[in-house]
């Protein structure tokens, strides 16, 4: 098969298409024909050498993927070989083939073309198992998404609305904040020129955010505890501002609030299988009915992987970018 590597941590010219020898799958596992992959931004960290994947699992960057189940490992019976299928991967999504744990693939949602579907593990698992099983969003409450223009943002700002939320979102452009809206935002705020604290204060007359999900981390963090409410629930999922913040307790304990930081890539398989279980059953509908959508910038050959890296440096993305194989896109 053919495969992106890295050949040396740095810039995006050392994404290689590369051949490797096919992977084979082992107890347990499912070898797949990938049609498509997405960039996340965890692929930019691993090829800049600072997000390296978990011991055993492969070098070749890709944490989710769409394609066809091509063999099953010993005690398989979840999928079928033949199935059109998405997968929540480790690594490996930039290949041409793939093993993944069989409880990490669900069957590609109704209504969704195999090689737009690559787009959705990753945010779906992420969203749900945070915003969901972790932070407990029920309508009524407000939801406060930062980034909400990226891959993660726009998905949360419609799952939000599809459990009943009042949804903020931050976002550096006018522009992108108008396409929030029509995701369903309620309350836009201009990180560049607002104060997302002060903005949702007024807007929510003192009451604040009930969850917020933050891909910020330390630069954040005193202003996201400022901006909970009673009760209120911050889950931080990223560290693009950095990975140590000073954490006001006196204003955590006077609002009963918590601050809970997640990772989804190094979580044991069966966690994994868990919240892709629940993806299938719970979320899987909302997106075949319409009501989710995905939300794809642009489609790529997977040979133009460090375009698509450089193009999400460049931070202009609205969604997220897909990476298609040779065999899909002929």
């Amino acid at each position: 098969m053919h495969a992106i590597t890295i050949s040396e941590p740095g810039e995006p010219d050392v994404l290689t298409w590369t051949e490797l020898p096919d992977p084979e799958p082992g107890p347990g596992e499912v070898l797949l024909d990938v049609a498509a992959t997405a960039v996340n931004r965890a692929d930019l960290l691993q090829r800049q050498g600072y997000y390296p994947p978990p011991p055993g699992v492969t070098d070749v960057p890709g944490l989710e993927c769409s394609g066809t189940v091509a063999a099953l490992g010993e005690g398989v019976d979840s999928v079928r070989v033949g199935e059109q299928v998405c997968a929540l991967l480790a690594g490996g999504g930039y290949a041409e083939k793939v093993v993944v744990p069989a409880g990490q693939v669900m069957p590609a949602p109704g209504g969704v073309d195999l090689v737009t579907a690559a787009s959705l593990p990753e945010v779906a698992c992420t969203v749900w198992s945070n915003v969901v099983l972790t932070a407990r969003l029920v309508a009524g409450e407000t939801f406060l998404v930062h980034g909400g223009a990226g891959g993660i943002g726009t998905h949360a700002i419609q799952v939000g609305k599809a459990l009943g939320a009042r949804v903020a979102v931050t976002a550096g452009a006018a522009d992108r904040l108008a396409r929030c809206a029509d995701l369903g935002a309620d309350i836009l705020v201009d990180y560049r020129e607002q104060d997302f604290v002060e903005v949702l204060k007024e807007a929510t007359g003192g009451h604040g955010a009930d969850v917020i999900l933050d891909n910020m981390g330390a630069k954040y963090l005193p202003r996201n505890v400022s901006a909970l409410a009673r009760n209120g629930r911050l889950v931080v999922i990223g560290m693009q501002g950095g990975v140590k913040g000073e954490l006001n307790l006196g204003t955590l304990l006077s609002k009963c609030g918590s601050v809970t930081a997640t990772t989804l890539r190094h979580r044991p398989v069966e966690e994994k299988s868990a919240i892709v279980a629940e993806v299938a059953a719970q979320l899987w509908p909302l997106v075949e009915s319409g009501t989710v959508r995905p939300i794809v910038h642009e489609v790529l050959p997977i040979q133009r992987a460090a375009d698509a890296h450089r193009k999400m440096e460049e931070g202009g993305v609205f969604g997220k970018i897909v990476l298609v194989m040779p065999s899909a896109a002929q």
